[in-house]
């Protein structure tokens, strides 16, 4: 089991390229894992298979789920050239979302079988990431029943307010997509979706929480410190030029 992480602080890079990227991640660790299958049947020793965490923030863009509904989307393709917001249907789990300056968009590119096999499990230590990241800065955060991602506010308060998205996808336990963490957001583009397909609730950032911006690598080594301890990873960085 390699419990090794490239880390890749990639910046500001446009959706569909990051996309193609961690496509290109995700096929190579697939293939491995493809390969060893051959390997063992021949009875020779398994490669290991790598794993990688990407950390970028894209320009203005909404992704839809596959399980997502295009109307979701309150914007016509006039509407989207006006606001300069590209729009894109993709391949994770979940509805529409919003990806922008400000945001932590972070993309775990994990063989899950170097860790543990348990979907539900990966959702949730995403989100305790993230509570727990909120938790240093003085922000009260947790979850909402049958709702992915993470919230300000208990269930039962009378303004719940979501402050990061999770989606992904797996295949042969290998992952890809992941989470969008609100930190600086500018959070009138979430006016243009019905975020998630809830209707109900509000949307919000860390910014909004505490009144001020945050430096945004400041908040990413945060959170990278509390993934590296609950997946038990060792992380290890890949400077991107």
């Amino acid at each position: 089991m390699n419990k090794k992480v490239e880390y890749q602080h990639i910046g500001k890079m446009p959706y569909a390229k990051a996309w193609d990227y961690q496509t290109e991640l995700f096929d190579e660790i697939v293939q491995t894992k493809l390969e060893n299958r051959r390997r063992t049947d021949r009875g020779e020793e398994a490669l290991p298979t790598k794993n990688y965490l990407l950390f970028v923030e894209h320009p203005h863009v909404y992704t839809l789920g596959k399980s997502g509904k295009e109307e979701h989307l309150l914007l016509d393709k006039e509407g989207l050239e006006r606001e300069h917001v590209e729009f894109f249907k993709i391949n994770r789990g979940g509805d529409i979302t919003y990806h922008g300056p400000g945001q932590i968009v972070g993309y775990p590119i994990l063989d899950l079988d170097n860790f543990f096999t348990d979907i539900h499990k990966y959702l949730r230590l995403l989100e305790e990431a993230i509570i727990l990241t909120l938790k240093d800065y003085g922000i009260k955060a947790g979850r909402i029943e049958g709702l992915t991602g993470v919230w300000i506010g208990e269930e039962g308060d009378p303004n719940p307010r979501k402050i990061c998205a999770l989606g992904v996808k797996t295949s042969r336990w290998v992952t890809m997509h992941g989470f969008a963490f609100n930190v600086n957001a500018n959070l009138n583009y979430f006016g243009n979706i019905v975020p998630c397909g809830i209707s109900d609730k509000a949307v919000t950032s860390m910014q909004n929480e505490l009144g001020r911006e945050l430096p945004m690598n400041e908040v990413e080594e945060v959170v990278k410190k509390h993934l590296e301890k609950l997946f038990e990873m060792e992380i290890f960085e890949n400077k991107q030029n």
